[in-house]
């Protein structure tokens, strides 16, 4: 790859807050960005001393930010905290979400409630006011939703997944009509079937899991380092003119 080529996708100097960072896709993001160049905040419920390791080995700087997205609360002190740190946002990647799983006529007010406040409502108010310190300043910025294949399918048993993920999807859109003239790149990702703690319980269910294998044309599971690729795209001057994208990275599964 030539230098020019290389300096597209560089993000040395920015800096990244990735939610839900300590495990699984969020983690693979945070350790591909952290490889291309960018210091990582690093948003989490649970411990990040791998992700923190990992982001380290690569020669990045990290900072681990404690918070429950179950509310907005945390919020504003993600901002704060991440810009007392570096004096910037470059990057945002709302990656948080949770699941719950249940037939739609036994779905409770509870789980669709959980949900949707970790997924899209939690996801939306992060990017306003990360947008409202990136529309302020030179350079903008990018913020990546990590929407789903759910975000174009019905699924089965997870009907505020379903529900949040479409959301994401649609928020992506609107918020790249609103905000791409003034600098901020939205996009989203969807990832397919992961070896993630989400899917655990369907990798465990042998008829579940065959089911989905059969129909993935590469062939196997997503791994979190599979997912990397697209963010550091994304987040690069190499995707300066794209907004409003939902891009797959689904192993084909949407295209069978």
């Amino acid at each position: 790859m030539s230098g020019a080529m290389q300096d597209l996708f560089d993000l040395s100097g920015q800096t990244a807050i990735v939610t839900g960072a300590n495990t699984g896709i969020g983690q693979g993001i945070a350790v591909a960005l952290a490889q291309a160049g960018a210091a990582i905040a690093a948003v989490g419920r649970s411990s990040m001393a791998q992700t923190q390791a990992m982001v380290e080995a690569a020669g990045a700087p990290f900072l681990e930010i404690t918070a429950d997205l179950g509310s907005t609360e945390p919020v504003a002190r993600i901002v704060a905290e991440t810009l007392a740190w570096r004096g910037r946002i470059d990057v945002l990647v709302n990656n948080a979400g949770i699941i719950r799983r249940a037939d739609s006529l036994d779905f409770t007010e509870q789980d669709w409630d959980d949900v949707m406040n970790v997924n899209l409502k939690s996801g939306f108010f992060l990017s306003q006011a990360v947008a409202r310190h990136m529309l302020g300043r030179a350079g903008g910025g990018r913020i990546i939703n990590i929407a789903s294949l759910l975000s174009f399918q019905g699924g089965i048993r997870i009907p505020s997944y379903t529900a949040s993920k479409s959301g994401l999807a649609g928020l992506t859109r609107l918020l790249a009509c609103e905000w791409a003239g003034k600098g901020v790149n939205v996009n989203a990702i969807a990832p397919g079937y992961f070896v993630t703690n989400n899917t655990e319980a369907l990798r465990e269910d042998p008829v579940r899991s065959e089911q989905i294998l059969a129909r993935i044309p590469a062939g196997r599971w997503g791994e979190p380092s599979d997912i990397g690729g697209a963010a550091v795209f994304l987040a690069s001057r190499a995707a300066a003119y794209v907004h409003g994208v939902v891009l797959p990275v689904d192993g084909g599964w949407l295209a069978r």
